[in-house]
């Protein structure tokens, strides 16, 4: 647990820097690369001309408590606030008391204002905490609240394995929201100082150390960074799927994270770290060092993208994506992290203002929105060739594109079902952060991990 809030408090120092490094240089990833991230005013009068079609039946004034940790953000601010003004200016009847809350806090917040009669109207969870919102927060399913054909049309156009992550039970409980990937981001210029093509990066881990450790010995510097052992398990999740293994039976009764696929990833992972490829650095430092043209390469989360092209533009060197690594000739199952938006109210009139608003947000306006003004992917994929809405912004910016990429293969977030999912993700956490960085035997770290997990499944 102190290896845990150490890298916490270093990772939130980092990113509050890297924040203000985006905001000096432009403030977002479309203005760092020089692009308005504006449609034309004609796709946005159409936009709001459409979402005005939409509007509840009802004139009455219905006021919606929202919880949304993006605006905990500062760099995710603006756009965020513009998305629930173009609603509200939509919905002249509807509007948002939007309350910022941190990701760390929103579930603890949300119970705790169940308990006192308080409780938010939609709130913004992630989606680990998926089981414990529908069996503990009384999270209404949208086949509850919408008539069959209008959720059907609503979801034309969605991205089918998006769609499946905020799914439970065969109903939907969360509308997928701000959403990203593990994305390999690498240095160009350290590629070429080390004798590597910047065109031909990585696609195995077997590449990914053979490439580290010719970083290192070239130019001093450490040559990779897989992030993701400490605060949330959906990276190690997506190691472990792409493994051939799983973290949690499909059953959901069975934790599988000690068995010989998981496993295995796990052992790749401690033997990058211990041949020297992969630096000892938390996830925060590494951030930092990447930023800084310190560090090779860094697998982590898409949403940080805007920061290190601000950073990279800053120090003179060239940002690079690639999709994430293989285990051999195995298929990648990367994994989500992110959010889906939750209806949490009783009221008959307000579960249909927030499903007005949950449309509006993940429209085709919502999420160019999302994607060039927040950056988070956007999971109706036909909007990237849509000149009204992302062609022109993923053309400017086409380091979202192995990001884009990456959604034919996703692999859901999967929650632990019970009170104890949090607990049984940090003994995921605290395992792997232990093995890693550690000549201990994998095997019995992960067993004794897995057998702990299972106790505590209800």
């Amino acid at each position: 647990m102190e290896l845990i809030m150490a890298y916490k408090k270093v990772a939130a120092a980092t990113l509050v820097s890297l924040s203000l490094l985006a905001t000096a240089c432009g403030g977002n990833a479309s203005n760092t690369n020089g692009t308005n991230t504006s449609t034309s005013s004609n796709a946005n009068a159409n936009s709001a001309n459409a979402a005005k079609t939409d509007n509840t039946a009802s004139n009455e004034q219905v006021t919606l408590k929202f919880y949304s940790y993006n605006l905990a953000i500062a760099s995710q601010v603006p756009g965020t606030e513009k998305l629930i003004k173009e609603f509200e200016d939509a919905h002249p009847n509807i509007k948002i008391d939007a309350i910022p809350v941190a990701s760390t806090d929103i579930n603890a917040k949300v119970q705790a204002d169940i308990v006192a009669g308080t409780a938010p109207d939609i709130a913004q969870l992630t989606f680990d905490g998926l089981d414990f919102a529908v069996n503990n927060f009384n999270a209404k399913p949208l086949e509850d609240i919408v008539p069959a054909d209008e959720l059907q049309s609503n979801f034309e156009g969605f991205s089918p394995n998006g769609m499946k992550l905020g799914q439970l039970n065969g109903k939907t409980y969360g509308l997928p929201f701000t959403f990203s990937t593990p994305v390999l981001f690498y240095n160009a210029k350290l590629f070429q100082d080390a004798g590597l093509d910047p065109e031909a990066p990585p696609t195995t881990w077997e590449q990914v150390k053979e490439y580290g450790l010719q970083i290192g010995e070239k130019t001093g510097v450490t040559g990779t960074h897989v992030g993701g052992a400490a605060g949330g398990d959906w990276i190690i999740q997506a190691l472990i799927g792409s493994n051939g293994g799983q973290a949690l039976s499909d059953d959901r009764k069975t934790i599988k994270f000690g068995e010989p696929e998981a496993i295995g990833a796990i052992e790749m992972w401690q033997d990058l770290i211990k041949s020297g490829a992969n630096s000892k650095l938390n996830d925060g430092e590494a951030m930092e060092a990447f930023s800084q043209g310190k560090l090779g390469m860094l697998l982590f989360t898409s949403a940080i993208q805007s920061s290190f092209v601000a950073a990279s533009q800053a120090g003179g060197w060239e940002l690079k994506t690639a999709k994430m690594p293989a285990f051999g000739d195995k298929p990648t199952t990367p994994v989500n992290s992110g959010s889906a938006l939750f209806i949490l109210t009783d009221d008959k009139a307000k579960q249909q203002a927030a499903w007005e608003f949950l449309k509006f947000a993940t429209s085709e306006r919502g999420y160019t929105i999302i994607t060039s003004e927040i950056g988070y992917l956007p999971l109706r994929p036909a909007i990237v060739e849509d000149p009204n809405y992302l062609k022109g912004w993923v053309e400017a910016n086409p380091l979202v594109k192995p990001n884009l990429e990456q959604l034919d293969s996703l692999k859901p977030w999967v929650s632990y079902p019970g009170a104890n999912w949090k607990q049984i993700e940090t003994i995921l956490n605290d395992s792997v952060s232990k093995a890693i960085v550690s000549d201990g035997d994998v095997a019995s770290i992960m067993q004794d991990a897995q057998k702990r997990a299972q106790s505590l499944i209800q």
